[in-house]
């Protein structure tokens, strides 16, 4: 099993970032992102205990339920199905107020199912593709909560008629 964690500082208040990415469908504004949808509603909120959540990226498909859901300070999920096939002891992500916002730590323990080589597989070409698209929602998660929004301009910078 690998273990692999991706952190950043969010300059917006915890709540703001917890419950961005708390929301699957947000997922969508990364570009290694191409579905993701809310199968089943957790117990107490949308995205609380029980929630099931669809996720398809470039790197795969992944069908994942909430185990914990403590708002605004933590998230843990596993994954029970994927495509290609893993096995996933443990998802989180934790949120904590520091001086510029808020650090996310996002980690994941998992490795290939495939015999014999899964673990080798899992080091050499998983743990970059999902850190890589770990740090990408990230990334988009900064884009949203910390950009004013897109304004259409044209050639010389002027801002467009809405």
């Amino acid at each position: 099993m690998e273990t692999m964690t991706v952190e950043r500082v969010i300059d917006a208040p915890i709540h703001d970032v917890f419950t961005w990415l708390t929301t699957t469908t947000n997922y969508r504004r990364s570009p290694l992102v191409l579905r993701c949808r809310l199968t089943r509603r957790g117990e107490n909120a949308p995205y609380g205990v029980g929630a099931v959540r669809s996720h398809l990226w470039m790197i795969g498909w992944l069908r994942e339920r909430i185990t914990r859901y403590e708002a605004p300070y933590t998230t843990e999920y596993v994954v029970e199905r994927s495509v290609p096939p893993s096995r996933h002891e443990f998802g989180s992500m934790t949120f904590t107020e520091v001086d510029g916002g808020t650090r996310v730590t996002w980690t994941t323990r998992a490795e290939m199912a495939m015999p014999v080589v899964g673990p080798f597989l899992t080091r050499v070409m998983v743990r970059p593709m999902i850190t890589r698209s770990f740090d990408s929602i990230l990334r988009s998660a900064e884009r949203a909560l910390t950009q004013p929004p897109y304004v259409e301009r044209d050639m010389s910078g002027r801002q467009l008629a809405s």
